[in-house]
């Protein structure tokens, strides 16, 4: 999270790739936290005209002050599911940024000032919760415990607000194993 110069808790995320890995959904369930928190947030997203494949970013802005241009531009943090994303959006994130990538799929990191945090979320999301539409909470969550962008509490919320019911113990599953992950990494 970048703190500017005028103290501001100011925060630019981007959640990326593919098309049916529910980044969008993501992206709606961080700018919903942000907002729990009392935070301002900007929450806009992209996705290619495939319904599954294509490539998919969700951007999320928060502050708690107000935010004058809605489009992220130079990312705080920076989700990368898949090679592609990781490649075309790398040279985004700020020098001082935080890259989380997973391991399933990305293989490449050319970083060197960023943190970077390597997870196999799309492998522990399938092997440890039974299914990969989880993918997105699970890595939402290391995310969120990670950078501490919006409270854990907030994102819980957020989670039960935004997946249909059916889904909502798998996706609790998903928030604590990335909780966990995360805390694995302190």
């Amino acid at each position: 999270m970048a703190i500017n110069k005028n103290t501001s808790k100011y925060c630019e995320t981007r959640l990326s790739g593919s098309g049916g890995q529910g980044l969008i959904l993501g992206g709606i369930i961080l700018a919903r936290g942000a907002i729990k928190d009392g935070l301002k947030v900007s929450q806009s997203q992209s996705y290619g005209p495939e319904s599954r494949g294509g490539s998919s970013r969700a951007d999320v802005i928060i502050n708690d002050d107000m935010i004058y241009y809605p489009e992220a531009t130079h990312f705080d943090i920076l989700l990368a599911l898949n090679q592609e994303s990781c490649d075309k959006y790398i040279y985004d994130l700020k020098p001082e940024g935080v890259l989380i990538v997973d391991t399933t799929f990305v293989k490449n990191v050319s970083v060197m000032d960023s943190k970077v945090y390597e997870v196999p979320f799309t492998k522990l999301a399938t092997e440890k919760i039974g299914s990969v539409v989880t993918t997105n909470i699970l890595a939402l969550s290391f995310l969120v415990k990670i950078t501490k962008v919006i409270t854990e509490k907030s994102l819980e919320e957020a989670i039960k607000e935004s997946v249909k019911p059916a889904f909502y113990e798998m996706n609790m599953k998903a928030m604590k194993l990335g909780f966990e992950l995360a805390d694995n990494y302190k």
